[in-house]
């Protein structure tokens, strides 16, 4: 039983998934969640809402999660939704990994997160998304880039989520965590609020291919933003305000009002995403 692994090594193993690779051992991974999930029942009574439209994608199909960010507990509870019988291959800033000498980033790693540049391309980072998506594993991603009124820089919409999606050959499952925002707030004290996460239906990005080309990626992640705070705020899509949310990032409210984008269920989403090959006639 290893107990130090490099890095890179356990960036570029499976964790979960049907591939034939090598994985990263599990054991820290389930230590893990034993003991967070421990506490995290005790001290926010969590629940996990919607799970069935993750767990449809086990073993046949990876899956894009996306979610909210509002506090550094929205990660924690991105992990704990998909455990115990899936991963997800959570995607962290690049600079998270070197903190506390190397520690973070060996925890980090061996509970399946990898590092992306911020506010790049970074090419890397993608490849190895997608190629874990062709394993059927599930990638998290927080396509908001940075905590939600934490600090001055205004939220904004990364379409990376999308893109990743797509070279994946994978849905994206959206999800929302809530009052995970209410734990610390600034000049308060701790406080412990019951904490939910909610998975909604599945999104297929070929439903957007109506979109001229440029703005197809754009779009689908602002979809999948919205479905995200329609969880978040219990409310439908429809009535979710993007232009409050993001005020400097385009709005295609009229866009989808037009042309409505069907709801799937998970099953459809990956016939839809990876379609069955019929047998050919003899």
């Amino acid at each position: 039983m290893s107990v130090f692994l490099k890095y890179e090594d356990m960036w570029d193993r499976a964790l979960g998934g049907t591939t034939d690779e090598k994985q990263i051992p599990h054991w820290f991974a389930n230590l893990a969640y034993a003991l967070i999930g421990f506490v995290f029942k005790i001290c926010f009574r969590y629940r996990i809402d919607g799970r069935e439209n993750l767990r449809a994608f086990k073993d046949k199909c990876g899956a894009v999660v996306v979610s909210n960010h509002t506090s550094f507990l929205d990660v924690v509870l991105m992990y704990m939704g998909a455990r115990p019988s899936q991963f997800v291959r959570l995607m962290g800033r690049d600079t998270l990994f070197d903190n506390a000498g190397g520690l973070v980033g060996q925890i980090l790693s061996r509970v399946g997160a990898f590092p992306i540049k911020r506010d790049s391309a970074d090419r890397a980072a993608i490849k190895r998304a997608a190629h874990m998506l062709k394993g059927n594993q599930l990638v998290g991603i927080l396509p908001e880039g940075t905590r939600r009124d934490k600090g001055s820089k205004k939220p904004e919409i990364h379409s990376g989520a999308a893109f990743i999606a797509k070279m994946g050959k994978a849905p994206i499952v959206p999800m929302c965590v809530r009052n995970a925002e209410n734990v610390k707030r600034k000049g308060e004290r701790l406080r412990f609020p019951k904490i939910t996460a909610e998975y909604g239906k599945p999104i297929v990005v070929s439903d957007f291919d109506f979109l001229p080309k440029e703005d197809r990626l754009e779009g689908c992640t602002w979809y999948a933003m919205r479905e995200v705070f329609a969880l978040h705020q219990q409310v439908p899509r429809e009535q979710v305000d993007m232009v409050v949310l993001f005020p400097d990032g385009r709005d295609f409210t009229a866009v989808f009002a037009e042309h409505p984008i069907p709801e799937h269920t998970p099953e459809e989403a990956i016939e839809l995403t990876r379609p069955t090959k019929k047998p050919k006639a003899a």
